[in-house]
């Protein structure tokens, strides 16, 4: 698992633990999130930088990673904007088994006149751009237009409660938006609909599952076709066990866990409640109580890698995400190969129901990140 994996995880986490609320859903792309602050960090100076690389867990990637005096010079080996390059570079590779889009942008107040080279470095590392806005004398136009763009990158799908006030912006300040959203194809049905009471699904097969005795939950991990992508769900074995689960969660034990040697393809009876969740999120007071102030606060802000100037602070940040699990919108196939073992015998499979409160997250296979992290608690 790459150090950029590891940021991403214990991220995730501490994120998690800011969004939820007692029997509430939660759902929010952490890797959309981070790549977005990420964005800011190449532009923030001094103890700015330091606190949201700390947040970020940045700081623990590399000591190569530490601040520049220009963004030109973050292209270094070893960088960490460098392997958020090529970690977007790998997810925005073209699939036939799903559609996978990543959005960042940032708008600032049209007062301020942007530095060449931290453009030329959103563009290079986070393919994203910076666009002015009047949000000082025109902010009704402004979220028009910030809307519309959301608009246009979720293949047109309207997020209604994404309507911010007209007073919540400063001459001083820009909004830091990011979306990441994942269009799954539909061939194979992965189970059959069963009606009557909770709508659900049901399928014997083959997954990768593992039973956790140190915190009475099990795991089982759901492949999309092709297998770049997978959904992994986290049961606890009582029905009001979620909370325990949810406390004893670490970075270090979800990397356990999900690692090839912990888990075995097993026979598995899956029944999977159809869901979808929706959240728009405004995460500047979340953030703050992770460690990220100084951003946030005027008198206090150091992004002059962004201007030159040290008089830009950041208003919002606005964060949307979107999904649905059924059987004709999701594509979960199990995966083949046998159990290992000599008995001839073939074995019961082994129950799986998620009929009550659970976490899921989906995840790139290939790099390790969490895309996706979410809980159930009413589908």
């Amino acid at each position: 698992m790459s150090s950029l994996s590891v940021a991403n995880t214990k991220f995730t986490l501490d994120l998690f633990r800011k969004l939820r609320k007692d029997g509430d859903n939660v759902f929010y792309s952490p890797v959309s999130i981070l790549s977005a602050l990420a964005m800011l960090d190449l532009g923030a100076r001094g103890n700015t930088a330091l606190q949201m690389e700390k947040v970020l867990h940045f700081n623990e990637i590399t000591e190569k990673a530490t601040k520049k005096p220009t963004a030109p010079h973050a292209g270094e080996s070893g960088n960490v904007h460098q392997e958020i390059q090529k970690f977007l570079t790998e997810l925005n590779k073209p699939s036939e088994a799903y559609n996978l889009k990543i959005a960042n942008r940032v708008y600032g107040e049209k007062e301020f006149q942007f530095l060449q080279e931290y453009l030329d470095g959103i563009k290079k590392f986070y393919l994203a751009t910076v666009e002015s806005l009047d949000f000082k004398n025109a902010p009704e136009e402004s979220r028009k237009k910030i809307n519309s763009w959301v608009e246009s990158q979720t293949n047109g799908r309207v997020w209604e409660g994404y309507s911010w006030g007209l007073s919540e912006y400063r001459a001083q300040a820009i909004v830091l938006e990011d979306i990441q959203a994942l269009f799954l194809h539909v061939r194979d049905p992965p189970w059959e609909n069963r009606r009557g009471g909770a709508e659900e699904g049901s399928k014997d097969g083959h997954f990768n599952f593992a039973f956790l005795e140190d915190v009475q939950a099990k795991i089982l991990e759901m492949p999309y076709k092709g297998n770049d992508l997978s959904m992994v769900l986290l049961l606890p074995n009582e029905a009001d066990g979620l909370q325990e689960l949810e406390d004893k969660l670490t970075a270090e034990k979800l990397m356990e866990w999900t690692s090839p040697r912990s888990m075995e393809m097993t026979n598995v009876d899956l029944r999977l409640p159809r869901f979808k969740v929706e959240e728009t999120f405004d995460l500047e007071t979340m953030l703050s109580a992770m460690g990220m102030e100084d951003v946030f606060c005027p008198q206090k802000a150091d992004l002059s890698g962004m201007t030159g100037t040290q008089d830009l602070s950041v208003s919002k940040v606005m964060h949307k995400s979107f999904v649905e699990v059924n059987e004709e919108g999701t594509e979960a196939v199990a995966a083949t190969g046998g159990v290992a073992g000599t008995l001839s015998i073939p074995m019961p499979p082994v129950s799986f129901y998620c009929d009550h409160p659970f976490l899921f997250f989906i995840k790139q296979n290939k790099t390790h990140s969490i895309l996706f992290f979410g809980r159930v608690s009413s589908p």
